[in-house]
């Protein structure tokens, strides 16, 4: 089982995952992440019986301060997730090196202001993905709702066809029922229930129709547009 705490947050939000076997390392991100009025959930992970399925479940991960022998192997690993891994370079010389071997990386050298630069660029990140997040949402249902209204207009198409059915069915079972002793008492209450129920259908359709004038009435209703108020020369002076 990974060693793995989650430190803040819910899973519904971007979350950022620190993967380091420093101690000191994860706690002063995760206190400074913390620090942030909008920051999203924070776990803290080693890389004893590490997992790369531990990733999965996060939008950013942060890694530092990793044994030489495992970091090259967990690079890998994180490139074939297609997500942001943002690395911490302790080391001067291993930055071309790194940038080379595994381009996916994003590197912040562990010098002056590495931290606040790290913070940095992790909001950012987040709030991309964020936003990307809610766009890929209103995409889908906005399509979900143009095949809604693709139904919507094809049961208002065939409307006058159904009508024109209905008014055959209803008009039979009147007949047969207007004849007493013609038919058997269980023939009966069959026309009766073809009877009832293409009457039922008939309001349904009814309804049908009220909601295409509705949904015309909406199409043809234009808002006036508001007026922007002129700007007074108070508004328009500068401020000192």
């Amino acid at each position: 089982m990974n060693e793995t705490r989650d430190l803040r947050g819910s899973t519904d939000h971007p979350s950022l995952l620190i993967l380091s076997d420093d101690p000191e390392f994860a706690r002063s991100v995760t206190l400074r992440w913390q620090a942030e009025r909008s920051a999203s959930a924070v776990s803290v992970a080693t890389t004893r019986h590490w997992r790369a399925a531990t990733a999965a479940g996060h939008d950013l991960l942060v890694v530092g301060s990793l044994a030489a022998e495992t970091r090259s192997a967990i690079f890998a690993e994180l490139g074939a997730f297609n997500k942001p891994v943002i690395y911490v370079a302790a080391a001067e010389g291993e930055v071309s090196a790194l940038r080379a071997n595994h381009p996916h990386l994003l590197i912040v050298e562990h010098g002056e202001g590495w931290l606040s630069t790290l913070i940095l660029l992790g909001m950012e990140i987040l709030r991309r993905v964020e936003i990307l997040g809610r766009a890929h949402r209103a995409e889908r249902l906005a399509v979900e709702s143009q095949c809604y209204a693709v139904l919507g207009r094809y049961m208002l198409d065939m409307r006058p066809n159904v009508n024109d059915a209905l008014t055959s069915v209803l008009g039979n079972a009147d007949l047969l029922l207007l004849e007493p002793g013609q038919e058997a008492e269980k023939t009966r209450e069959q026309i009766k229930t073809i009877h009832r129920m293409s009457i039922r259908l008939s309001e349904i359709m009814q309804r049908f129709s009220s909601l295409a004038c509705e949904m015309q009435a909406a199409e043809e209703f234009q808002p006036e547009s508001v007026p922007e108020p002129r700007r007074s020369p108070l508004n328009s002076r500068p401020l000192a």
